[in-house]
């Protein structure tokens, strides 16, 4: 995994430019420690920063190869899972390699197929080619948005890079938010519209997206979109059909040159994950599979059961740990850490993001880091097989809005004066609106069952989006690579046209996937309920939060008073969040997260020198 970043200006020469690629490279430095590249040429500049995980000798970047005099320069943030494969085939093509790196691969990949050669990939990633003799720039995103990209177009220039702050060192970007950006950041927030940098300028090259630009034009164009059709398999089938695609996933994505682990929290998706991988380490004859959980101290006292979290994790934990007998690490959060790093949050994630959830995942992957440095987790098995209330709640799925943020009312709220204009309910819907146009419709099938798979492309296009892009930000930001085996693009694609009524066999949420894991785990923890990312239940939390804000309120420098209503943000903190009447984003950002959001929001409009237009 690494960090890319790059510049194209077709009519200017911009090779002695070199300090300004160098700058935007240096904000990366954390998802790249290992090594630092740059390629400079008269229109284009490329900047890369390297975590090793494959080929340390032979992977370096930016790579450049050539067929005669046509010369191609990759830089590549990402991992194939099928680079052997893809390596058998350009062999035979006539292409020779250097190393074993899945970079040269990837180039090769390029240089035989062109664009085309997205088709073939199966990993994730986000990379730029620069063509020298066409003069043209190709780009691409993995098909679910597991690696990001962002860019800025304006004036004939092209930006891009791995994460905003790298666009921001440019000094044509200036970190401006306009009102779209308001409305994303309290209508949508913590998710944003797909496309959306909530920057002014900035924009993402969406999952499953390409660009090309030449000096004529940039185009963009989708590669890879769902398709609906007929499933004509029985349940037997499709049950023995998604265990294979799972174990295959898992299997590809153990190959690594460092040490890798699993995360576990004794869940149906992570304990799945980790008895393949130790199954897998068992038969290779390595050590022990490393194993590791997330905990707060005193949350053992505090811990309250709900309908979202029925029971703690940690006697599950034990159990899987016991059962695949790996050496696992409980990693242990204090308040007072939890609460600091909703700062370091805010700058990993480049915006106001999910509170205590980041800044957990934050601090847990820096305590990962130091005994590996590629974990896989169980992100995406909810959103593919149906795991969330959402699926099969009758309010939720008449709601006519994003299940897991209904509160837009409410968020339209905490808007001051100035900006109690915005359409905000009316841009919420659009969005929702927009997203459901997309669907791809099955015509034979009923308008119940167009409803849930309406249900599912909301959460593979929105919910699902913001997740990965959390794992992401917090754990590269630790120079860790977080590989999510579940969004695997065939398991997607075959799961999309299960009917629902196999994905909820035994009327139980992820039914299917329950009875495809048979055998791999004991019954208890295969039949567990489903029970969310652990946050903290401390009330010392709320209390420092409640604080940090109150601080903010009575600054009048604070630039977050330009944006909301001070009166109704005070009565928020006050009750704890109770006063905004209903949770700000899905089952875990309730009364404390939304103050702490808030909080992040100040933070981040002083610490990038935010300004509003």
């Amino acid at each position: 995994m690494c960090g890319i970043a790059g510049w194209i200006d077709q009519e200017q020469n911009i090779k002695n430019k070199r300090e300004i690629i160098e700058k935007m490279v240096k904000t990366l430095e954390k998802r790249g420690p290992d090594a630092a590249g740059i390629y400079a040429g008269e229109h284009v500049l490329l900047g890369h920063r390297r975590l090793i995980v494959v080929d340390p000798d032979g992977g370096a970047q930016p790579m450049t190869k050539k067929i005669g005099e046509h010369e191609f320069t990759l830089i590549y943030n990402g991992e194939l899972y099928n680079t052997e494969d893809l390596r058998k085939i350009l062999i035979q093509k006539g292409y020779a390699f250097d190393s074993h790196s899945d970079t040269e691969v990837l180039l090769t990949a390029y240089m035989h197929w062109g664009p085309s050669c997205v088709e073939y990939l199966n990993g994730i990633y986000a990379f730029g080619v620069w063509d020298d003799k066409n003069r043209s720039l190709f780009l691409a995103r993995d098909r679910l948005g597991v690696k990001p990209l962002f860019y800025v177009y304006k004036d004939k220039t092209l930006l891009f890079a791995s994460e905003p702050k790298a666009l921001l060192a440019h000094p044509m970007v200036e970190p401006i938010i306009d009102e779209i950006g308001l409305m994303e950041l309290f209508g949508l927030g913590p998710a944003s519209s797909p496309g959306s940098g909530v920057f002014k300028d900035i924009h993402e090259v969406k999952p499953g997206h390409c660009i090309l630009y030449t000096p004529q034009k940039m185009d963009m164009w989708e590669y890879w979109k769902l398709t609906s059709i007929p499933h004509p398999e029985n349940l037997e089938t499709t049950i023995e059909y998604v265990r294979s695609l799972f174990i295959d996933a898992v299997q590809r994505q153990l190959v690594a040159d460092v040490p890798v682990c699993t995360f576990l929290s004794g869940g149906l998706d992570s304990s799945a994950i980790s008895a393949v991988a130790a199954e897998a380490f068992r038969k290779e004859g390595k050590e022990k599979l490393h194993t590791y959980s997330i905990d707060y101290i005193d949350n053992d006292i505090h811990f309250k059961a709900t309908e979202y979290q029925p029971d703690s994790d940690h006697y599950w934990i034990q159990r899987m740990s016991k059962f695949i007998d790996s050496e696992h690490h409980h990693i242990m959060i204090d308040t007072p850490q939890l609460v600091e790093a909703l700062k370091d949050a805010v700058v990993a994630n480049d915006l106001p993001g999910m509170a205590d959830v980041d800044s957990s995942l934050y601090l847990f992957c820096k305590e990962v880091r130091k005994g590996a440095t590629v974990a896989l987790s169980g992100e995406c098995a909810d959103e593919i097989f149906g795991g969330y209330p959402w699926f099969y709640r009758p309010e939720d799925i008449n709601s006519n809005t994003f299940p897991w943020s209904k509160a837009v009312k409410e968020r339209a709220g905490i808007l001051g004066d100035t900006f109690s204009h915005l359409p905000l309910e009316e841009y919420v819907a659009e969005q929702y609106s927009h997203t459901l146009q997309e669907v791809p419709k099955l015509s034979s099938e009923s308008s119940q069952t167009h409803r849930i798979r309406e249900i599912s492309y909301l959460n593979l296009k929105w919910f699902m989006s913001t997740l990965l892009q959390r794992k992401d930000r917090m754990s590269m930001s630790n120079s860790l690579e977080v590989r999510v085996p579940f969004a695997d693009h065939r398991i997607v694609e075959y799961a999309w046209n299960i009917p629902w009524d196999m994905k909820y066999c035994d009327e139980r949420e992820k039914g299917l996937l329950r009875r495809a894991l048979r055998g791999m785990l004991p019954e208890d923890v295969l039949n567990r309920k489903k029970s969310p990312y652990p946050k903290t239940h401390h009330p010392a939390y709320l209390k420092a939060v409640q604080i940090w804000m109150e601080e903010i309120l009575q600054d009048p420098h604070a630039p977050i008073l330009q944006i909301i209503n001070v009166s109704k943000v005070k009565e928020i903190v006050r009750t704890g969040g109770t006063a905004f009447g209903k949770p700000w984003f899905g089952q875990l950002m309730t009364g404390p997260q939304l103050i702490a959001y808030l909080a992040q929001m100040d933070t981040w409009m002083r610490q990038y020198n935010v300004r509003i237009q």
